[in-house]
């Protein structure tokens, strides 16, 4: 057989096992997906983990406790968690950040959930859009995606990660996009030591 004639029944074989195993493609691109995300996180695979779980667990014991009144993310980096959504008083409000205190392997709460009625479609659309540009805005200072989680409320954007201070200066300033880091911001003249920040 040729080398053409074999390479003729190998991409025949290769179509038709591609389309008899249709479903299993998104997952393998997924996974590979996955995997590049892990490698460019600064965080170890199993803090990485280990925060996904908090978040996952804390949204539940917050839904378990509090029912649909309250409408919270929690947001997890290093095992600190940013709370952040609404609530119709602030005894929920205080519920809520027990709840997450509570949650195992939880090492801090920053508690920015608001006491508001739920925002419209529209401003849940616009924060979309927001975290959006803070993320091209990444892009072109190239600073790693998955270096900092990006969350946006209420137009307030709120940036967990591990970055060096050039990193984090270039990230507040880039594209006209004028950030704060607010909360405790701990940064090293070297750039190999990272800090976190949040």
């Amino acid at each position: 057989m040729t080398a053409l004639k074999r390479w003729a029944w190998m991409t025949a074989g290769v179509a038709i096992l591609g389309s008899s195993l249709t479903a299993c493609a998104p997952l393998i691109v997924a996974g590979a997906a996955g995997s590049v995300m892990v490698a460019y996180d600064r965080r170890t695979a199993g803090t990485q983990l280990e925060d996904e779980t908090i978040e996952v667990r804390a949204k539940a014991a917050v839904r378990e406790q509090l029912g649909t009144r309250v409408r919270i993310d929690a947001t997890s980096y290093n095992r600190r968690v940013l709370i952040t959504g609404d609530v119709p008083n602030e005894a929920d409000k205080q519920a809520v950040e027990r709840v997450v205190s509570g949650v195992q392997n939880v090492k801090d709460v920053v508690n920015a959930a608001v006491v508001m009625s739920t925002p419209s479609f529209w401003d849940r659309s616009n924060d979309l859009i927001l975290t959006g540009k803070v993320r091209a805005a990444f892009t072109d200072v190239k600073l790693p995606q998955s270096a900092v989680k990006v969350t946006t409320e209420r137009a307030v954007v709120y940036l967990m990660g591990r970055v060096t201070e050039d990193e984090a200066k270039k990230a507040t300033e880039a594209r006209g996009l004028s950030l704060a880091c607010s909360a405790s911001c701990e940064f090293s003249s070297s750039s190999a030591n990272r800090n976190s920040i949040a």
